[in-house]
C-alpha cells in the first residue's frame, strides 16, 4: 500500500474543487489504512517478543527446578559465574525476601499487576513502529508476566543465574529479571539521549502547512 504524499495532496489543489474533494478523502482512508495496519502489526511483533521472554523465562526455571536441587550449585565460570537454584519470595534481586509480612505476596502480586497494566496501556498507544521504546516495553511486559506467574501459582520465583568475585556476590536473578533490567535501561538511555521527536510531515506522512497565509 503506497502512502500518500504531499506532491499527491499538493496536485488536489489543482483540480476542480469536487475531484480535488475525492482525492483528498481517498489519501486520507489511504493514510487511515496504513495506520492500522502498522499499528496491528507493531502489537503482533510486541506480543511475540513478550512470549519469546516469557517463554525462555519458564523453560529455564523448569530445567533448573528438574536439573539442580534446591540450594545446590554448578559452577560455570570458576570464582565469577555459577547456576544456583535458590527461591525468591521478594522482589526482583531478592528485595524484600526477608519481609515477616504475611501481606508481602500480596502487594507483590498487585504491583506487579498495576506494573502490567501500565505496560500494556503505553504499548497499546504506542503506535510509531518497532523502535527501541517498543521493544523495551515488549522486554518489560514478558519479564514481569514471568515473575508474575511464579509468584501466583507458588508464592515465590525461582532465580538461578549468580555472579560473584571473591566474596562480592550480586543477588541471584533469572530471565525475567534480565528482561525487565535491559528494557528499563533502553527506555533510561532513551529519555536521556534520544533527540526531540520530529514532526510527521518532516517524514512525508503529513503534508507539511503552508506559510503563506490565505
Amino acid at each position: 500500500m503506497t502512502i500518500p504524499s504531499n506532491q499527491s495532496l499538493k496536485q488536489a489543489e489543482k483540480l476542480p474543487s469536487s475531484q480535488a474533494a475525492k482525492l483528498r478523502s481517498s489519501a486520507a482512508q489511504e493514510l487511515s489504512s496504513f495506520s492500522s495496519m502498522s499499528t496491528g502489526t507493531l502489537r503482533k511483533y510486541v506480543l511475540l517478543i513478550a512470549g519469546v521472554v516469557l517463554a525462555l523465562d519458564r523453560f529455564s526455571k523448569w530445567i533448573i527446578s528438574r536439573s539442580i536441587p534446591l540450594h545446590d550449585s554448578v559452577n560455570v565460570i570458576p570464582a565469577f559465574f555459577k547456576l544456583t537454584h535458590v527461591t525468591n519470595g521478594g522482589a526482583a534481586f531478592g528485595l524484600f525476601a526477608d519481609s515477616p509480612s504475611e501481606l508481602r505476596i500480596v502487594f507483590l502480586i498487585f504491583f506487579s499487576l498495576l506494573a502490567l497494566a501500565v505496560v500494556l496501556a503505553l504499548l497499546w498507544r504506542h503506535t510509531q513502529g518497532l523502535n527501541s521504546t517498543a521493544v523495551a516495553l515488549s522486554l518489560i511486559l514478558g519479564g514481569a508476566f514471568g515473575n508474575l506467574w511464579d509468584r501466583v501459582l507458588s508464592g515465590h520465583v525461582v532465580d538461578f543465574l549468580e555472579f560473584y568475585i571473591g566474596q562480592y556476590v550480586w543477588p541471584d536473578f533469572n530471565i525475567a529479571d534480565s528482561a525487565i533490567v535491559v528494557g528499563a535501561a533502553i527506555l533510561m538511555v532513551e529519555i536521556l539521549f534520544a533527540p526531540k521527536h520530529q514532526p510527521a510531515y518532516k517524514e512525508g506522512v503529513i503534508a507539511q502547512p503552508s506559510s503563506e497565509a490565505e
